[in-house]
């Protein structure tokens, strides 16, 4: 919601603007500013340009450039040998000196949110008057990711003006600042061939529009050529099972063109004649994994349980481009070490980065009526371009940079659900008291490796283990609630025609348990009615009371060996 200005305010923003308009920059305060701030910018931020063939010498003409800091203007100045006029945000304008020292170095103010028709009118002037003007389209500052969405206004100043546009990438500027501590880091610049337009005096929003829709590209162009984050466009997504569909279909509904790979042809009938009741649009091409485009592919998402990962990866891992971000959507731990899913996948694949999904998101539901999700990874560019993604398909995205607590939450609520459906024919308060000491004992192995405390709490944990509990199609609940019943776990895969990860994944949960040498006893206890080496009824009870009270003591990491 824009800001409410006095009428002394808007009158402040306007004399800057009339002073830029009528006088241009202060001649002697730009040489002297320049003559101080260029060798500390080029030599501090070793500044790396190229194409500033393009520039033109003379004239107008309207500088189009990504925005990543508030250095990019003094980055793209130091590669222009005549003063630039650059728009700034008109807070910087509130502090009379600092507003006056901007203005005479050829800033002027922008009112964000709004339609600032007289930051319109200044940007005009100064285009007819021969000088260079610098704009950001995306209206922002756009710090991770790939590149934001233009704004139309470039496209309009292009028309009214007739001014040439050279498309600006900068990149790097965004590593400069953290805090209020301006970092040493090295700014590259791209400046592509100038383009011209038709001059139109009054432009049409939507002919704005479309030429700012030609010119986006163009500074797209220069960005990736930098090394800059592309903008995800193509998807290859291994596994058909609910999850990989539903993403299939999210992925779709964002803009992507999307292929769905499946193990068999066999499966890859089921999944088209299931297309309507799944809401899988057309635009999805089914394949099977062998035949997936994944060398084309901007994401590659693993759809697949954890303990399918290494066949996954053998079959596609070399196939993985060093561009593409993988998104893991396991939520367990890959046998026979109990590896998390990440970092087994980063091991093996050449992708720039891997990404975990968490959270509450049972497929169906997050199809038709949305999810709020958690992405970890240790690059926010790659979290950042997913989260896009997501977004833009109708999710609520959380991002965290905690890969560990992440992917051992999605582990615990399994395993938590599992226990809570095994120990249920005791009663409420037993199915209560064994999800809570195995997702404890499962939080306490996550903390001890470096894992924060408020992800078990959050989305990640909490709010995936009362998702989990309550939802009617719960696998890892319904393998719990079969175990109860006395069947052993090799016979419930079959029953439920899907893969509950808490079954392979609990003695792995409680073998990692054991070798950071951490009291486990309800998780040992579930992986020894796992390993069917008690009954279900024994299970049932050792959940509570006098007779039944959990083992103390440590989990010899022999467990589950």
């Amino acid at each position: 919601m824009p800001s409410i200005q006095s009428p002394a305010d808007t009158a402040t923003l306007s004399r800057h603007h009339e002073r830029i308009r009528r006088r241009g920059v202060q001649p002697v305060v730009y040489l002297i500013v320049r003559a101080v701030l260029e060798p500390l910018i080029r030599i501090y931020f070793r500044v790396c340009a190229r194409g500033t063939e393009h520039i033109p010498k003379r004239g107008a003409m309207i500088l189009a450039a990504n925005h990543r800091s508030f250095l990019d203007p003094f980055v793209i100045g130091v590669c222009v040998r005549r003063p630039i006029y650059f728009v700034a945000k008109r807070e910087l304008f509130d502090k009379p000196l600092q507003g006056w020292l901007l203005n005479a170095v050829g800033a002027f103010p922008v009112r964000r949110g709004e339609s600032d028709e007289e930051m319109v009118e200044t940007a005009l002037r100064l285009l007819a008057q021969g000088k260079p003007v610098v704009i950001f389209p995306e209206g922002t500052r756009i710090r991770r990711g790939p590149l934001g969405k233009p704004r139309r206004g470039v496209g309009r100043l292009a028309l009214e003006s007739g001014a040439p546009v050279v498309p600006v990438a900068v990149t790097g500027t965004e590593n400069a600042r953290r805090g209020w501590r301006i970092r040493p880091a090295k700014a590259r610049l791209r400046f592509g061939r100038p383009l011209t337009f038709p001059r139109v005096e009054h432009p049409s929003p939507h002919l704005a529009g479309e030429v700012t829709a030609r010119l986006w590209p163009c500074i797209q162009l220069q960005w990736e050529w930098l090394g800059g984050l592309p903008p995800a466009r193509r998807a290859a997504i291994v596994g058909a099972g609910p999850m990989g569909t539903a993403l299939a279909t999210l992925f779709a509904r964002a803009g992507l063109e999307v292929e769905l790979g499946c193990r068999t042809a066999a499966d890859c009938e089921r999944v088209e004649a299931a297309r309507e009741r799944t809401q899988l649009p057309d635009s999805v091409k089914v394949v099977t994994t062998q035949e997936l485009s994944v060398e084309e592919a901007d994401v590659v998402t693993l759809a697949v349980p954890a303990s399918a990962l290494p066949a996954a990866v053998a079959q596609i891992g070399e196939r993985i481009p060093e561009r593409a971000c993988v998104l893991a959507v396991s939520k367990g731990l890959v046998p026979p070490l109990g590896t998390r899913p990440s970092a087994y996948v980063g091991e093996r694949v050449p992708a720039r980065g891997v990404v975990v999904l968490g959270g509450p998101a049972h497929a169906a539901e997050a199809v038709e009526v949305g999810a709020s999700v958690v992405l970890a990874g240790k690059d926010p560019h790659l979290r950042q371009q997913l989260a896009n993604v997501l977004a833009d398909a109708g999710l609520d995205v959380e991002q965290t940079d905690d890969v560990t607590g992440t992917e051992l939450a999605g582990t615990a609520k399994n395993a938590a659900a599992l226990a809570a459906a095994a120990a249920a024919p005791r009663g409420a308060n037993a199915a209560g008291a064994a999800a809570a000491r195995v997702f404890a004992e499962a939080q306490r192995l996550a903390l001890k490796r470096g894992a924060r405390p408020e992800t078990f709490a959050g989305l990640a944990g909490a709010g995936d283990l009362v998702a989990t509990a309550l939802a009617e199609g719960s696998r890892n609940r319904r393998a719990g609630e079969l175990l109860a019943q006395g069947l052993s776990a090799r016979e419930i895969p079959a029953v439920l025609r899907e893969t509950a990860e808490a079954l392979e994944t609990v003695p792995l949960l409680a073998r990692q348990l054991g070798e950071e040498g951490l009291e486990a006893s309800a998780t040992a206890r579930l992986a020894e009615l796992v390993r069917g080496a008690i009954a279900a009824e024994e299970w049932s009870a050792t959940v509570h009371g006098r007779r039944g009270r959990f083992r103390r003591g440590r989990v010899e990491a022999s467990l589950g060996g």
